[in-house]
């Protein structure tokens, strides 16, 4: 579990690294822009390392949301292991990682099985109480709460995208922050 005296540390995973999770990461940085005791980054099961965000996606964020200087990286162990808490886009994300490091499981959630485990646990919590409480009473990684991929489907997908993740990222980003 994190440690209280270090900001929480929350890695957002996809595919390539260049449409959702490093939109969720800049989504969540906009909405906190003053908030120090959670850091947010972002991976790829698949990436290559050094690609900016795909220009829809780009187009879908808001306007005041700079990405210019994003580069895609790759997922890593070393990232993993540094991670208090991994939000994957994808059931198959979450599996992925799994495959390889089960040990890892009470910090790895899809972002909507996150998001919808925040929505039942119990009013009052602390980070850390609800970070355990979730750990240990989530839902299966359901496919039917994945972010869908707006990899070259168009703008339409891309604002799609950008609207679902809004939409999970307020539901979690109230209860990361201390």
């Amino acid at each position: 579990m994190a440690d209280p005296l270090r900001p929480l540390q929350v890695l957002f995973v996809c595919t390539a690294n260049i449409c959702r999770s490093p939109s969720a990461e800049l989504l969540a940085r906009h909405a906190l822009p003053d908030v120090t005791d959670v850091v947010f980054g972002s991976a790829g099961t698949h990436a290559r390392d050094g690609d900016p965000i795909n220009p829809d996606m780009v187009v879908a964020l808001p306007d005041d949301l700079d990405s210019s200087t994003f580069r895609s990286r790759t997922l890593t162990r070393q990232l993993l292991e540094g991670a208090d808490l991994v939000l994957t886009m994808e059931a198959a994300h979450r599996t992925f990682v799994l495959d390889d490091h089960a040990a890892m499981f009470r910090k790895v959630f899809t972002l909507g099985q996150f998001a919808q485990a925040v929505e039942k646990a119990p009013a009052g919590l602390n980070r850390e109480g609800l970070l355990t409480q979730v750990a240990a009473t989530r839902g299966h990684a359901d496919p039917a709460l994945d972010v869908a991929d707006p990899y070259r489907r168009g703008p339409e997908e891309a604002s799609g995208c950008v609207a679902r993740l809004e939409e999970l990222l307020r539901a979690v980003l109230p209860v990361l922050s201390r």
